[in-house]
């Protein structure tokens, strides 16, 4: 079996939606000047318009620097206050949602979509009826990678009504292979989960998020879609992987919404900080969001060393396992990396799509200057 990369995985993540921006300028953290030195020939190097990267511990982002434009061509600095697109770095959120619904006692791990959706009857003869929760997370489902999405949102209505289309149009499909048999990374399963989330929630992925994750983790500048306002430069303008801006910005400038559990989070860095923080604790068996069992469940990999959203492997430098995702809209690009037994996680941010090797290079250098001290 041919072990997954990391960077293979970045070749394979996506998403977005529309939501709420909150612009505020406020930080509690200044930008690290020793930092900023770091960054600065590494985004040279790699003609990157924008690269913001922090390190974080258990108490939230220690060290944070952007260097670079907003848009390429202009002046526009970005700050340490603007917001990221993280694309499928949402999907660990999503995860981490489902683990309060098992939490709750409202579905388990290998309930199986025909016990939730005991209304779809088209899951009662379906191959994809006998698919379980674990194994949408896991990516063993068998779903293919995509629908076509555009069509999807083309058709309108509730985004509810959305998602729970692209689920009975997933049931007429044949699996690619037998549930839990092998590793296929695939939105469309992350869109069903989110699916399972607004079932037994009884309100949709994004109200959900808000209320469970969100707030309570006093993530204010988290939204979905696209940033900035349109045809203005006042947060990092997405760019295609040849470095060009794109000719649009803002909210609409991203993957249809119905891919929201799939990938639609954008957030300050030092929100979306709060949310590995939080990993990182479950990870060291402190005291966090979720309960002990729930990290250990999302972390746990199974085939192709994934675990539910998190790429799990071991390295050395972090004396031991590694959880690790990163996120591509095809205009954005992130990545993280979170060390348990070493107590921090790096983020790197870059507003230009298909900048795998430069994320790599640059969270190498993030981790070697935490470790030097």
């Amino acid at each position: 079996m041919t072990t997954l990369t990391r960077r293979s995985l970045c070749h394979l993540l996506a998403a977005a939606p529309i939501g709420f921006i909150n612009t505020s300028s406020a930080a509690s953290i200044p930008e690290d000047a020793a930092l900023k030195a770091l960054l600065n020939p590494l985004r040279e190097k790699h003609k990157l318009p924008a690269l913001a990267a922090g390190i974080v511990t258990s108490e939230g982002l220690q060290r944070a620097a952007v260097t670079g434009v907003r848009k390429a061509g202009t002046p526009v600095e970005a700050t340490v206050n603007d917001l990221w697109h993280l694309g499928s770095d949402t999907k660990a959120m999503t995860a981490s949602l489902v683990a309060m619904l098992v939490e709750d006692g409202k579905v388990k791990w290998d309930d199986t979509l025909a016990m939730i959706f005991v209304d779809v009857a088209k899951l009662k003869s379906s191959q994809l009826g006998q698919v379980t929760i674990k194994q949408l997370l896991h990516h063993t489902s068998g779903l293919p990678a995509n629908l076509n999405w555009g069509a999807i949102a083309t058709k309108g209505g509730p985004i509810r009504k959305q998602r729970l289309d692209a689920l009975r149009e997933a049931a007429l499909l044949p699996l690619t292979d037998k549930p839990g048999s092998k590793f296929l990374y695939s939105n469309l399963g992350y869109v069903i989960a989110g699916c399972v989330i607004e079932k037994l929630f009884n309100k949709d992925w994004e109200t959900v998020i808000q209320e469970r994750l969100f707030t309570p983790l006093q993530m204010t500048s988290a939204g979905y879609g696209g940033v900035g306002t349109l045809g203005k430069t006042d947060q990092p303008w997405p760019h295609s992987s040849n470095g060009t801006p794109m000719p649009e910005n803002g909210p609409l400038i991203d993957n249809p919404p119905v891919m929201g559990p799939a990938g639609t989070v954008h957030a300050k860095l030092e929100d979306w900080a709060k949310f590995i923080a939080d990993h990182l604790k479950g990870a060291r068996g402190e005291k966090a969001l979720l309960k002990p069992e729930s990290y250990t469940a999302l972390h746990t990999p199974e085939l192709q060393n994934y675990a539910k959203a998190w790429l799990a492997v071991q390295r050395p430098w972090a004396g031991g396992l590694t959880l690790s995702h990163s996120g591509d809209n095809t205009m954005n690009h992130c990545v993280v990396w979170i060390a348990p037994k070493k107590a921090f996680a790096t983020l790197v941010c870059i507003n230009q799509g298909g900048q795998s090797q430069a994320a790599d290079e640059v969270s190498s250098a993030l981790i070697q200057l935490h470790l030097k001290g």
